[in-house]
């Protein structure tokens, strides 16, 4: 059974009473429209006839005359209505059986409408159109909730359960302008990075979302299946083995805008899917991809970043990993092996147990006393490589490997490598990897992905790799603490039946 509550059976039978008056309340027809509210705004010309479309968002009915305003994708503005002038431009009712009965009894806040008129300024000084013609273009039966502006157009009512917000986008962007500035703001950070890549004349590429394999990553993946070939497949959790492969193939430098997918916990800081930017340029290492990236975030952070706590000049801290966290742990991890690095944990009160492998304990400590402190940009260098499975050995420090971590803010932006391009060092590393998941990690299954090992087997030439956070950057830039924020569509708990 439906539940109505009592405003949405008043505007089912205002429904029914529009039907019964022949006008349809939602029209098929296109409705034209000469300009938009923000070109209004700027160019106003006094008695200008315009028509516009958009969504009725106040009405104050004042007996012979009435105010409201109307917003579309620019902005917002005040709408005039008089009895003597209305009228509706499908249906032959009389002008003050228009306002009096249409525009009084039949039209709510809500409602999509397109309107004809002039335009004007009051004596306030606020431009205003005096509506001449009115169309309902799509006909509201759920109120919206009314967000409240006092004088000085500071809000003091406005829509800001954060669950309901997230899972009826469509309404906060409605009534809260600011959303609707987040995900502009989005739009126009990637757009700005794919421009600075194709500028370098790197090939955007799509890779595939189904695989049947998950690698790239250690993650749980999802699981669905085909019927037609009759084999189980995964959503990808990485997109960065297809991605090398086209390096092997001839490509100097590739890039995707990658939705991953990873079945795991959600938090402030994780969706379970989510956009990584991956980049790959032949004959580079993570020495030049740091020299990029500081390039690239500076492009981007001179005309986004408002945040004046962090400081965005280059270059950016270069900061070995195992250094950080003697600095601020007080502890030399450089020799420790697993069991050593245990009693560290427990001593330091980190999350540890005897099936967390030492790459684990290291990323654990790490994560929890050291990235915390990087406000600034900081490249977190030379990680252990028992942590880096896809990554070369460091040419000149004996156990480490060449890869680099983007700090910002306290939160990991980007992740880097020197790419591993030796196909038998790289099974082996694989297959150590698999061993040990299949001993110590419930739930990931991980397989080896034989196809990419026979293309490294053709060549790959020396290879920089990059993976950015897409969402955790627009966190940065728009000043948000959790990645629902600047997600249209974050995941959510079903919702409570009534």
């Amino acid at each position: 059974m439906i539940y109505l509550s009592e405003q949405q059976i008043i505007r089912r039978k205002k429904l029914d009473k529009l039907k019964l008056l022949g006008i349809n309340p939602y029209p098929s027809e296109e409705y034209i429209t000469t300009t938009t509210i923000c070109k209004i705004q700027k160019n106003f010309k006094e008695k200008e006839t315009i028509s516009i479309a958009g969504r009725l968002m106040r009405l104050r009915i004042l007996g012979k005359a009435s105010f409201g305003e109307i917003k579309d994708h620019t902005g917002c503005i005040q709408i005039y209505f008089t009895q003597d002038h209305l009228l509706l431009s499908s249906n032959n009712m009389k002008k003050k059986d228009a306002y009096n009965i249409f525009l009084k009894k039949l039209i709510d806040i809500g409602d999509i409408i397109g309107i004809k008129g002039l335009l004007f300024k009051t004596k306030m000084d606020e431009i205003t159109i005096h509506v001449h013609q009115f169309t309902l273009l799509s006909k509201s039966i759920r109120p919206l909730p009314q967000v409240k502006v006092d004088k000085n157009k500071k809000i003091y009512d406005a829509f800001s359960n954060t669950e309901q917000r997230y899972r009826m986008r469509y309404v906060d962007l409605i009534v809260n302008d600011h959303v609707k500035e987040i995900f502009l703001k989005r739009t126009h950070i990637i757009q700005k990075i794919r421009n600075f890549l194709n500028d370098q004349e790197y090939i955007e590429v799509d890779t595939p979302i189904l695989q049947s394999i998950p690698g790239g990553a250690i993650a749980r993946p999802f699981k669905t299946y085909h019927n037609t070939l009759g084999i189980p497949l995964y959503l990808r959790i990485a997109n960065e083995l297809y991605l090398k492969r086209l390096i092997v193939g001839g490509f100097h430098g590739v890039y995707e805008f990658s939705r991953n997918f990873r079945n795991e916990g959600m938090d402030r800081f994780h969706n379970p899917e989510f956009t990584v930017l991956e980049l790959y340029v032949a004959y580079k290492d993570y020495y030049w991809m740091m020299n990029f990236t500081e390039k690239l975030m500076k492009c981007i952070c001179n005309k986004f970043q408002k945040n004046h706590h962090i400081n965005f000049k280059t270059p950016f801290p270069r900061i070995p990993i195992l250094d950080s966290i003697q600095k601020y742990t007080g502890f030399n991890i450089k020799e420790m092996g697993k069991d050593k690095l245990r009693k560290v944990c427990q001593k330091l009160h980190i999350e540890e147990n005897i099936k967390m492998s030492k790459a684990k304990l290291i990323e654990n400590i790490f994560e929890t006393k050291c990235e915390k402190n990087y406000i600034d940009p900081t490249f977190i260098i030379d990680y252990p490589i028992e942590m880096s499975p896809l990554t070369q050995k460091h040419r000149d420090k004996e156990n480490l490997s060449e890869r680099f971590e983007l700090i910002i803010n306290g939160q990991e932006i980007a992740n880097s490598y020197s790419e591993l391009n030796d196909p038998i060092d790289q099974l082996n590393r694989l297959r150590e990897q698999m061993k040990f998941s299949e001993k110590n990690i419930k739930d990931e299954s991980i397989s080896i992905d034989q196809d990419f090992i026979r293309s490294l087997e053709f060549g790959m030439p020396p290879t920089a790799g990059i993976g950015i956070g897409i969402d955790r950057l627009v966190m940065l830039l728009t000043q948000k603490k959790s990645i629902q924020e600047v997600l249209f569509f974050p995941q959510m708990r079903p919702e409570k039946k009534r």
